[in-house]
């Protein structure tokens, strides 16, 4: 029998590994671009567009035309809020079962189980069971699909807010605004694609990585805008300049990159460069009648929580993202919890005082954004997204509080093409494994991409020879949730 000997083998493995090399540097200069199939073309047409965010039709007929993420950073307790295990009554300070040592993120956290302080109810034609800690979104369980049988891979906040966000635990990817934004372009030429609002409180942990652009041109990051004043830092022109001078400015500017552009065809950055720049100049005249509330009627400002000190400051971020959804923009992520520890949902200290504070932020907002979508005619078109970056656990944390919990959340969705009523998936009597329909990250990405008319398999862009995507090599589309 012939063969190689173990020299000869490492050779060859070593030559094939510089080819595939050499090919993704060649490809990324252009010099293999007569080799380029045809659907290899098209993606490349998309990144050195003029216009990185010209909207580009569906790769099939869409459900939704937009996005709102509703994140709640921190980690939510999926068994204090739409997930009700009394089994944790009858085992009130007992060990549980179930219990794996290895699940323990905090020293705190002991096998002795932790009963929620909140009851549960009915609600709906469907019957959903949702906790007394949101009453106004319970009036509207019949247009939600909760998911119970989440699952993800970190049980610490900054690899396991990557992946919910894009995919991977590591940073260096891009977000799935970023890859909607890719897909689809924006609908209005005179605001960003992508926008975040925060929380009161600043920004989670990993900051401006969480709504990365990753290895994609800078057209596709997101752009945070501010609750007050401008929206966009810099945004207005310097003093003492005009909006003639500065067009003229831009105009020379313009001029300049697109001679540089058209000696570098295949540099994709530079066009994204010039892209932001314009878009920024339109900006000044269209982002400031966007965010401006005081217009909206005093009606829509109580539906939204506005004349109330809790609720205000995401109320005016849930109507922020309507406005925006509204005037065309594509994705819009919206932070509940800022910073760390209790400012945000991660309730180690105390459950209970956690849940009271950002359940009594978000509740009135959230159903105010559902309800007003719907009367608008745009919840049919608009994919809403709750959730966290894990759950909590069913065990105490010092005697009060719940720790990290990434093996079973739940998350849900609303609008778009979602089928509402709806209880998907089954964790155990406690909460801590998913025992039905288990549902990954990847599935949830899938899923969300197939509804916006988008195959996750075939949404790819090329780095350095490779095509990525933001489900990686799985996923599956959920599709018993779609209407």
């Amino acid at each position: 029998m012939s063969g190689l000997n173990r020299r000869e083998m490492l050779a060859s493995l070593g030559g094939g590994f510089g080819t595939l090399a050499l090919r993704g540097l060649l490809e990324k200069d252009g010099a293999l671009s007569a080799e380029k199939s045809a659907a290899e073309k098209s993606k490349a047409q998309v990144r050195t567009n003029k216009n990185p965010l010209a909207p580009r039709p569906p790769q099939f007929a869409a459900k939704a035309k937009s996005v709102i993420f509703l994140f709640m950073y921190g980690g939510p307790s999926h068994i204090d809020l739409f997930d009700p295990k009394p089994a944790l009554t009858k085992w009130e300070g007992q060990p549980i079962p179930v219990f794996n040592q290895n699940d323990v993120f905090r020293k705190g956290s002991k096998n002795a189980a932790l009963p929620s302080p909140y009851s549960f109810a009915k609600h709906g034609e469907s019957g959903m069971e949702i906790s007394e800690k949101f009453p106004h979104l319970a009036k509207l369980s019949d247009e939600l699909c909760v998911i119970r049988s989440m699952h993800a891979e970190s049980n610490n906040h900054a690899p396991a807010l990557f992946q919910i966000q894009t995919g991977d635990r590591l940073s260096g990817r891009p977000c799935i605004g970023s890859w909607v934004n890719y897909g689809l372009g924006s609908e209005n030429e005179n605001l960003p694609g992508f926008v975040v609002l925060m929380d009161r409180d600043g920004a989670p942990v990993n900051g401006a990585l969480n709504w990365s652009n990753g290895f994609m041109p800078a057209a596709y990051q997101g752009v945070p805008f501010r609750p007050t004043g401008d929206p966009i830092a810099y945004l207005s022109p310097p003093a003492g300049v005009s909006r003639e001078q500065q067009r003229a400015r831009l105009d020379l500017l313009g001029k300049w990159n697109e001679q540089h552009r058209a000696q570098n065809p295949n540099e994709s950055e530079l066009a994204a460069r010039i892209a932001s720049y314009e878009l920024a100049y339109r900006m000044q005249s269209h982002a400031a009648e966007a965010v401006a509330i005081e217009q909206e009627p005093e009606s829509i400002r109580q539906m939204y929580g506005l004349d109330n000190k809790l609720t205000a400051h995401f109320g005016r971020n849930c109507l922020l993202a309507r406005r925006m959804v509204e005037r065309g923009v594509r994705f819009v992520q919206i932070y509940s919890g800022g910073n760390e520890g209790p400012k945000a949902w991660d309730a180690h200290d105390d459950i209970k005082k956690n849940h009271d504070l950002h359940c009594g932020e978000t509740d009135l907002p959230i159903a105010g954004l559902i309800q007003d979508l719907k009367r608008r005619g745009l919840l049919d078109s608009t994919l809403i997204i709750w959730g966290g970056e894990f759950g909590r656990t069913p065990f105490a944390e010092d005697g009060k509080g719940r720790d990290h919990h990434a093996k079973a959340f739940t998350m849900w969705l609303a609008g778009g093409g979602i089928k509402g009523g709806t209880t998907y998936g089954e964790t155990d009597e406690f909460g801590y494994n998913v025992v039905k329909d288990a549902v990954s990250v990847p599935d949830l990405h899938a899923t969300c991409l197939h509804l916006l008319g988008l195959d996750h398999t075939r949404l790819t862009y090329n780095v350095m020879g490779r095509d990525f995507r933001l489900t990686d090599v799985s996923g599956n589309v959920l599709t018993n949730l779609i209407a």
